[in-house]
């Protein structure tokens, strides 16, 4: 295992149980040695379920599974193996998908379309299908409403502390909960969500109103971070609701009695996002990136992910050199709409430039001290209208180029 993030949070949280859900972690040996790699999670009947899924023209096997299955509104069942992506594996993999469905669909004594899967590791690899299945059983045996951390855990690949995330919530006076844990350190720049990510809460909120919710969160979370501007074959976020909260169904996601877990949705998909940036191969600094002025929030994100995204800007923070002309550069190439006469830089809260030039009396001793932190502030105006983002990634070191380097070694 590589050594732990120094971003990582102090401890693993403490997750509540969460009525209608149990989880299970085992080892089955798919490609790690002396770890978990396979989660079993199990649903109470009538659980409702929402996802989004990569935009990559090359999904994996599971992933084109788990985008017919959500159709139904539905879910029962979720496993997840580590160490293998079941990714461009053709018929292979498809097969190897539906004898695992198959398999725990009987187990649970469900509908094979209430049944989700998740892969995540080396791409092109047939995946032994046949470990999973055979450990099952026995993972159904030892279910529990306490297994959250190894959970998280059973899920990392490169990942260096398990993720995960809380929240409680009212929705017409009954108190819900929200957990959440997250998998995901290299190959981040997603187009939907993260590498994977699994949300449950206790509350009764229909299948159509869950998409919306989840939709929404998941722009201001895991589409607002990138690691290396790689998108996975295998992202995958499901928001699963067991309704044994007891408060009463809300049919639209727009009702103010949601108006809380809205919040505290978007509080724990951001806080497992930003993890997920404080895990970056080989990060030593967690940045984020905010563009204002622009002129609409969807120029805002594209000029905030091209800041975000250049290696140039990456490397410079990763050696503690203020060197903002980088920045201007990462908005020059973004292809957006900015007029350099408009543009304005901060760093760390202090104004580095304005209106196109750098600020008279400009001090870069207090910069200089604002790199050498953990977390920096980039704030980029554009000048020109409304348009807000905030992007979050990590810097670009010498621990990221050797991890991927070795990654099938």
């Amino acid at each position: 295992m590589p050594e732990r993030s120094p971003l990582a949070p102090d401890r693993f949280p403490a997750l509540p149980p969460i009525a209608g859900v149990r989880l299970a972690a085992g080892a089955c040996g798919i490609r790690y040695k002396g770890r978990t790699d396979l989660l079993f999670v199990e649903l109470a009947p009538g659980t409702t379920a929402a996802g989004v899924f990569t935009r990559s023209s090359m999904p994996s096997a599971p992933v084109d599974w788990c985008r017919k299955a959500v159709g139904s509104g539905r879910a029962r069942a979720i496993v997840v193996n580590s160490g293998n992506a079941n990714a461009f594996t053709g018929r292979i993999g498809a097969a190897s998908v539906a004898r695992t469905v198959a398999a725990t669909a009987h187990l649970v004594r469900c509908e094979q379309r209430e049944v989700f899967v998740s892969s995540t590791g080396v791409i092109g690899e047939p995946l032994a299908d046949e470990r999973i299945t055979a450990a099952l059983p026995q993972l159904r045996r030892s279910l529990s409403a306490e297994g959250w951390a190894e959970a998280a855990a059973a899920i990392m690949t490169t990942d260096t502390f398990a993720k995960a995330a809380t929240r409680t919530a009212k929705i017409g006076g009954k108190r819900v909960v929200i957990n959440g844990i997250a998998k995901g350190s290299g190959m981040i720049a997603p187009n939907m969500g993260t590498m994977l990510a699994f949300i449950f809460t206790d509350a009764r909120i229909p299948a159509a109103a869950l998409r919306t919710l989840l939709r929404s969160a998941n722009d201001r979370s895991f589409n607002s971070i990138t690691v290396d501007g790689d998108t996975s074959t295998s992202d995958t976020v499901l928001l699963c609701a067991t309704g044994q909260a007891g408060n009463k169904a809300v049919a639209s996601a727009a009702s103010a009695q949601l108006r809380d877990f809205r919040a505290k949705l978007d509080e724990v998909m951001q806080d497992l996002a930003q993890q997920v940036v404080r895990d970056g191969e080989g990060a030593q600094k967690l940045i984020r990136v905010t563009t204002k002025g622009a002129v609409s929030e969807a120029s805002a994100r594209r000029i905030a992910l091209a800041i975000a995204n250049s290696p140039l800007v990456k490397t410079a923070i990763a050696g503690e050199d203020a060197n903002w002309g980088r920045l201007v550069m990462a908005v020059g190439k973004s292809g957006e709409r900015a007029v350099p006469a408009r543009l304005g830089v901060r760093i760390g809260g202090v104004e580095v430039a304005r209106k196109g030039m750098r600020v008279t009396g400009y001090d870069e001793a207090p910069v200089n001290a604002h790199m050498k932190g953990r977390e920096i502030d980039l704030e980029v105006d554009i000048g020109l209208g409304r348009g807000r983002a905030t992007v979050w990634t990590c810097d670009l070191t010498h621990g990221y180029i050797s991890i991927n380097a070795d990654y099938r070694s």
